[in-house]
């Protein structure tokens, strides 16, 4: 079997025998668009849901506000971006509109990736602001969460008479599925209020996984801050393999956004039989930049690896390992158990940066050995608490000489970001396959 696997802007190659390879587990996006991806976005546009049309909306509207992704996220925002200005100004040609980037507790997006994104001709002539999660006195404070922490937003968002947003629908690894909401909270909210949504409680909750948003307190948070923000209408895509369009919603945050998960979850939703060695990525470039947001991908190697087996997990991470605190924690504690239990000690409103990174990743550890085939240095790895490797083939006899028998069974997981994987053992429990 010859695997070809996403590792930064290319791919790593891998044979591996046949009778070893239990499962590929990949999204099933075989979906063969009829339309281009402008139009299917444009349909998505004329015919939104549970909302009036944008033009209607932007109508005598002043301040029209419209959250983007950042630098982070694989959103097509060249597709998107020109359709929804076109429909705000054929709404309302007059229209004071601003591009604000959501970093939620990101780096500052650079020029050059803002022209990547949007391309040069809206960066030249649109006004782009990018969000500072700790610029706090262009914060304004709209109330109390449900989970009791304080909402804080960016003014920009705000005081806009009209505020949307856009975004990609994929799987996400504690708030189930990424868009809809999540452009608000975390993404241009202070970082104390994403400190306080991100907590050690609501991360080790059984519902706090990929593909659950039924009392996952993450998401109940995050739907009630993009309420408070009046967020009313956004425009989120569906990606395939090589992040094409292949379906798009438009609409009411919370009405559009169910449509398009129930779409992703017909598609992504896979079960597996958990075994001896799972070999993952984090779907390649811009996904694998950094270790920090590789964690994903190991979430989705965790529920299809055995207690005690091996991941061998692909991240090019080029910009490193992308959170001072997400390294330190692990630096200056070794014992993996002590570390968790720190973690779990630390109250909400407490919260330290990037510390639910390290209790999903401190999880996956607990369970399995991790092998990081990376640009990462040796040093970097093992304080990680994973052991480094060069290429596949030496990260491939490294986990052999890990596992206790010479026969032993694989998953691969090519993408770990775009699927949801549920172990077949425990598919029938409602916690693992609410929506």
């Amino acid at each position: 079997m010859k695997l070809s696997l996403p590792y930064g802007k290319g791919y790593k190659k891998l044979n591996i025998e046949n009778a070893c390879v239990k499962q590929i587990l990949s999204a099933q996006m075989r979906v063969t668009p009829t339309m281009t991806e402008a139009a299917i976005v444009e349909t998505a546009l004329q015919n939104p849901i549970g909302s009036s049309r944008l033009d209607k909306l932007a109508e005598h509207k002043e301040k029209i506000v419209i959250i983007a992704s950042d630098h982070t996220r694989p959103v097509p925002s060249r597709i998107l971006m020109p359709l929804i200005l076109k429909e705000i100004r054929k709404g309302n040609p007059h229209a004071q509109i601003t591009i604000l980037i959501a970093t939620g507790l990101h780096r500052e997006t650079k020029r050059a990736e803002l022209i990547a994104k949007f391309g040069e001709e809206i960066v030249e002539k649109e006004t782009i602001i990018i969000h500072d999660c700790d610029d706090q006195k262009h914060m304004r404070f709209l109330g109390i969460l449900p989970s009791k922490g304080e909402l804080w937003i960016n003014a920009i968002a705000a005081d806009a008479d009209l505020l949307l947003a856009e975004g990609f629908i994929e799987p996400h690894f504690f708030a189930g599925f990424s868009g809809g909401r999540k452009s608000v909270l975390p993404g241009v909210a202070s970082r104390a209020s994403v400190m306080y949504n991100h907590n050690s409680f609501f991360i080790s909750s059984e519902y706090a996984r990929c593909g659950i948003l039924k009392d996952n307190p993450l998401h109940k948070d995050m739907l009630y801050a993009a309420r408070k923000a009046r967020l009313a209408f956004i425009v989120n895509v569906v990606l395939d393999e090589q992040k094409k369009i292949i379906h798009a919603v438009a609409g009411d945050v919370q009405k559009a956004h169910a449509n398009g998960v129930a779409f992703v979850r017909k598609y992504n939703q896979v079960y597996a039989q958990p075994t001896d060695l799972v070999i993952v990525t984090n779907g390649g470039y811009p996904l694998d930049q950094n270790l920090y947001q590789a964690v994903k991908g190991l979430s989705a190697a965790e529920r299809a690896v055995k207690e005690g087996g091996v991941i061998l997990l692909l991240a090019e991470a080029i910009d490193g390992h992308g959170g001072e605190m997400f390294y330190r924690m692990f630096e200056e504690e070794r014992d993996l158990a002590a570390l968790m239990e720190k973690i779990l000690a630390i109250k909400a409103e407490d919260t330290v940066p990037d510390q639910w990174q390290v209790q999903v990743l401190v999880r996956v550890l607990l369970k399995a050995r991790v092998i990081l085939v990376s640009s990462l240095d040796d040093k970097t790895v093992r304080n990680f608490h994973m052991v480094p490797a060069h290429s596949l083939d030496e990260a491939m006899n490294l986990a052999k000489a890990m596992l206790p028998n010479e026969t032993f069974s694989i998953n691969v997981i090519p993408d770990g970001v775009s699927v949801i994987i549920s172990p077949k053992e425990i598919v029938n429990s409602r916690t693992k396959v609410s929506a």
